[in-house]
């Protein structure tokens, strides 16, 4: 992981982003800086008209500054054009930036960390959360650089037509100050907690649809909608003091930039009165009034963006904060052509620390064997499948391939080696053909086609009316448990990995699919190292060594034929499964 989101402040992170974009920013302050001097300008060249020309009937002189006047809000509008589209297109630039990092961060990360974090909260990170510091990003630095500049020489304007005006302004304008400071943090509060409310929604929409099948079967969708409505309350109720904060906020702006006016005009006119200005002068000065407030508007803006998407970034940088636990090793090597010999040296492992899943587990796998675990539920034979491809990483103990240490090797070439095939299947919302190809990205569609054919599959998919092209629906859905099976056989068939894992891998179909699919899965273990996890011991009766493991460790281990003379916990459970028939 790039240690600058745990080295550096999130504000100089924030700032980091614009740099690849710098030209496109700069153009857009330029541009920005172009409106605020041609609107600084009007109420001087007011000014001018109203003292010098009127009073002198320089119609032709007067008739010149109108039009100039014309003709400075053109090029205005040119530089609005570029400072919306283009400012707007700097934001979807760093948006893009944004949402690239936080993905591939997203992949780096752990099982553990997905096992314990909803994939609705991640999308709302990934989405809504990012609009909102886009946002930010692009109408935050050019408020700001407009309101200074807009600032700065109304007040300059201000000063050189009545000093003793600008200083009733000067210190009124503090008190405003003051509020808009004291309101933001309660703006800040409400709004990350109206972020934290979305991303519950979007956890709960998203666990609702991907499971609607099963609500449907068990006739639920009453308790679904009550459910979601809780957090669409929860939702509401923060949306609701997120806008009661924001309407203190504005209320209080609005009455004290009318005040500015009221005070302006109240103590204008008693300058008047008194002679010390003329009327030219008040009217200029109130032009520079509002040119004045305008800043102020922008700040209010401001402070409601960077309330958002700050509260937005702020999840951002503690997303990419989280630190993935297995990463490759420094001088990582790479591994070269693969017998297939595992060994498992004194390994152990626990998913919580206090909880011990495998303990001082000692294994060999001789390369080109096929080994089969069984034993009861939740002894841990799918966990110590996970931990030879580094899914999860051992407490204590070492795992080889070939004599080299898991840990030792790059994590993307051990995984390249290895092969899984699991109960639950999953494709992805494409075409078979795609699906079949994300064992091997560059393959051919022959590739594909034969890897078809030694999956028993091919023939099924030519008779399709779009063949290779059909789209297999969310997850798949649009074909059954076989179907599914024998695609996901077909990817690992053009991966063509010398270690295979089959996670029970036929326990969820019914029999004579399961003798169908179990000669392909034959004729994929063929010179693989092969590891089965299976709960039908009729699957793995050939097996070169069938393990017995339980919470306790590994209890057995020989051929099916020793393990039954030996009438042991591998001997009881047969019996059991075959006599329930």
């Amino acid at each position: 992981m790039n240690n600058r989101y745990l080295e550096k402040s999130k504000l100089s992170i924030f700032v980091s982003y614009y740099k690849p974009h710098w030209k496109l920013f700069a153009l857009d302050l330029a541009c920005a800086f172009g409106i605020a001097g041609i609107d600084l300008a009007f109420p001087m060249i007011s000014r001018y008209a109203l003292q010098q020309l009127i009073p002198a009937k320089a119609w032709a002189a007067f008739a010149e500054i109108i039009l100039l006047s014309a003709l400075l809000f053109a090029p205005r509008a040119f530089l609005q054009y570029i400072v919306t589209y283009w400012g707007h297109l700097l934001g979807v630039r760093m948006e893009s930036d944004l949402r690239r990092d936080l993905f591939a961060h997203l992949q780096r990360l752990s099982f553990r960390f997905f096992d314990r974090t909803r994939t609705g909260h991640l999308m709302s990170r990934v989405v809504s959360d990012l609009f909102e510091i886009v946002e930010l990003a692009h109408h935050g630095p050019e408020d700001l650089f407009i309101s200074l500049v807009t600032f700065v020489g109304a007040l300059a304007a201000m000063v050189s037509i009545e000093w003793r005006l600008a200083a009733i302004l000067a210190v009124t304008f503090p008190l405003i100050v003051l509020f808009m400071g004291r309101r933001r943090q309660s703006l800040a509060r409400t709004a990350l907690e109206v972020k934290k409310k979305t991303a519950v929604i979007n956890a709960n929409l998203e666990s609702s649809i991907s499971g609607v099948r099963v609500t449907r079967a068990f006739a639920n969708e009453g308790y679904e909608i009550q459910k979601f409505e809780e957090g669409n309350k929860l939702y509401r109720s923060a949306k609701g003091l997120s806008y009661r904060a924001m309407a203190v906020f504005h209320a209080g702006m609005e009455f004290g930039t009318t005040i500015l006016n009221v005070v302006v005009i109240g103590a204008g006119g008693w300058f008047v009165m008194r002679g010390s200005i003329d009327y030219a002068d008040l009217i200029a000065f109130s032009l520079y009034v509002n040119a004045f407030i305008q800043p102020i508007k922008r700040l209010v803006s401001f402070v409601e963006q960077y309330t958002t998407g700050m509260a937005g970034f702020e999840r951002f940088i503690e997303l990419m904060r989280v630190e993935p636990e297995i990463a490759d090793r420094p001088g990582a090597v790479e591994l070269g052509r693969v017998a297939g010999n595992i060994r498992f040296d004194d390994v152990s492992f626990s998913y919580e620390n206090d909880v011990s899943v495998l303990r001082h587990i000692d294994l060999d796998i001789p390369a080109g064997s096929t080994v089969a675990l069984v034993g009861p539920s939740g002894g841990g034979k799918s966990t110590l499948c996970r931990l030879i491809p580094r899914f999860y990483e051992i407490a204590g103990g070492s795992v080889t391939i070939d004599g080299a240490d898991i840990r030792d090797i790059g994590l993307a070439s051990l995984r390249e080696h290895i092969g899984i095939v699991q109960q639950d299947i999953f494709l992805f919302a494409d075409t078979i053909r795609e699906n079949i190809r994300y064992g091997k990205l560059d393959a051919t569609d022959e590739e594909i086609a034969e890897a078809a054919r030694r999956a028993h599959i091919h023939e099924f998919i030519a008779s399709l009316p779009d063949g290779y092209e059909t789209n297999v629906g969310e997850r798949g859905t649009l074909l059954s448990g076989g179907q599914k099976q024998r695609i996901s056989i077909a990817r690992i068939f053009l991966k063509n990995p010398p270690i295979l894992i089959l996670d029970e891998a036929t326990s969820a179909l019914d029999t004579a699919t399961e003798l169908q699919i179990q000669r392909s899965l034959e004729e994929l273990s063929r010179g693989r190292t092969t590891l089965v996890i299976a709960h039908r011991l009729s699957t793995i009766m050939n097996a070169s060594e069938i393990v017995y493991i339980d919470d306790e460790g590994i209890r057995e281990r020989g051929a099916h034929a020793e393990l039954l003379a030996k009438g042991g916990l591998y001997a009881s459970l047969y019996e059991a499964q075959f006599a329930a028939r």
